[in-house]
């Protein structure tokens, strides 16, 4: 009994993992890492995203376990469109910091005499706040939570193993996205003193995100697209 709940348990950690490598859950982390090249703040960005889609995995699955009951498929696609139209608001606002990001030649007078200089809008890391990878956590567990607990429904005996399945599984889901952000933010921290390189990768990212974005809103429309 307890080698086999082992396993659960070591196979809902390792699905965490992989859950957390899912297209969309990669892509939206990557517009909040490319901002910045440091590895710290990278992995406790994936960390935060991390905790924020376990505690509404945790949240949802016990009153869904509690009250035996499955989200509809309907309110599931929902859920899953506003994942789609938040990756496109992520690939857009990347965009938009990319192209405030480019230097610009500015005139200015002083005194009667003109000159120039060279003014970036780049965002400095120093401003980055936790609470966006957290919310976006959030939103990715409320649109995930219909499939994993039909995969916990299907796999466990009771709700408190149910709950530690669920825990575990989001351990591994924190674990997997602390990686995913260091690896995701070797490329812009390699291309940091070249300004080109830099806003190629971003541009990508930005690019990336919203096709993904567009997928998942074309997988979930209630119309056929």
């Amino acid at each position: 009994m307890w080698l086999n709940l082992f396993g659960l348990m070591a196979s809902g950690f390792l699905l965490g993992v992989q859950h957390s490598l899912d297209p969309d859950h990669v892509a939206a982390v990557s517009t909040l890492v490319s901002k910045n090249q440091n590895f710290r703040k990278s992995a406790l960005a994936g960390a935060v995203w991390g905790i924020g889609h376990t505690a509404v995995l945790l949240i949802a699955g016990a009153i869904l376990m509690l009250l035996k009951v499955e989200i509809p498929k309907p309110v599931a696609q929902t859920l899953e469109l506003i994942v789609g139209l938040m990756l496109l608001y992520l690939g857009g606002g990347l965009l938009k910091k990319a192209a405030m990001g480019k230097v610009h030649i500015h005139k200015h007078s002083h005194g009667g005499l003109e000159h120039v200089h060279l003014h970036s809008h780049q965002i400095s890391a120093r401003h980055e706040h936790f609470h966006k990878p957290f919310l976006i956590g959030v939103v990715h567990g409320l649109a995930g939570s219909a499939g994993i607990m039909l995969l916990i429904t299907a796999a466990m005996s009771s709700a408190a193993q149910g709950f530690l399945f669920t825990l575990i599984f989001g351990l591994g889901s924190i674990l997997g996205m602390m990686i995913s952000g260091m690896i995701i933010s070797l490329p812009f921290r390699a291309a940091a003193k070249f300004q080109r390189l830099n806003l190629s990768f971003t541009i990508l990212t930005a690019a990336a995100t919203i096709a993904i974005g567009l997928n998942v809103i074309r997988e979930n429309w209630p119309w056929q697209i």
